[in-house]
C-alpha cells in the first residue's frame, strides 16, 4: 500500500518498508543495546551506563540485535543464569526492547525464536525471564509460561517469573 505524504509524495507504509528493507539478526556488543534498552524500557531517563546489567559483560552472555537496514530496531541479552527451580543449564533473557515504530510487527518473535535455536545448538535447557505483565502474552506466544504470582519491581512494574523448556 503506497501512501502520499506532503507534496503528494509517494510515501510507503511501515510494513510495505519492513518488507523492502534489508533485515538482518546479529551478535551484538552489551554496549551496542544500551540505547534501544534506555530508550524504551526506562523511558529515556536514564544514563547508558545506569542501563547496564550486571552480567552483561560476562563471557556466557550474549546479545541479540534486528536490524532493518543499518537501524538497530530490537535488542535482547541473554545470561547464563540458572533459575532456582530448574536443573540443567538455564539463561535468562534480559532487556528486551524493540523500538515503538516496529512493535507488533513479529520482530521480537523472530529474535527471540532466532536465540532458542542457537541455545538449543549450545545445549542449553531452558530460558527464563522476568516479564513485564504488559509483555506476558507476547512470551505466552513463544511458548514461554508463567511460573510466579505477580511481582513488583520498583519503578518499573509488575512481572511474571516466565520459563521455556528448550530441551
Amino acid at each position: 500500500m503506497c501512501l502520499y505524504g506532503e507534496n503528494n509524495k509517494k510515501t510507503t507504509s511501515l510494513s510495505e518498508r519492513i518488507r523492502d528493507e534489508a533485515l538482518m539478526i546479529k551478535f551484538i556488543s552489551a554496549d551496542d543495546v544500551l540505547p534501544l534498552r534506555n530508550q524504551i524500557l526506562r523511558e529515556g531517563r536514564l544514563t547508558l551506563d545506569e542501563c547496564r546489567f550486571k552480567g552483561d559483560d560476562g563471557e556466557s552472555a550474549f546479545h541479540l540485535g534486528y536490524y532493518a537496514g543499518d537501524q538497530l530496531v530490537c535488542v535482547a541479552s541473554f545470561h547464563l543464569q540458572a533459575h532456582e527451580k530448574f536443573t540443567g543449564i538455564g539463561y535468562q533473557l534480559r532487556g528486551m526492547a524493540t523500538a515503538s515504530a516496529y512493535q507488533g510487527k513479529g520482530i521480537g518473535n523472530q529474535l527471540v525464536n532466532f536465540a532458542i535455536v542457537y541455545m538449543r545448538g549450545q545445549k542449553v535447557n531452558y530460558v527464563w525471564c522476568n516479564a513485564r505483565k504488559v509483555a506476558a502474552k507476547f512470551y505466552s506466544s513463544l511458548g514461554f509460561e508463567i511460573i510466579s504470582d505477580e511481582f513488583d519491581i520498583p519503578g518499573i512494574g509488575p512481572h511474571y517469573v516466565m520459563y521455556l523448556k528448550i530441551q
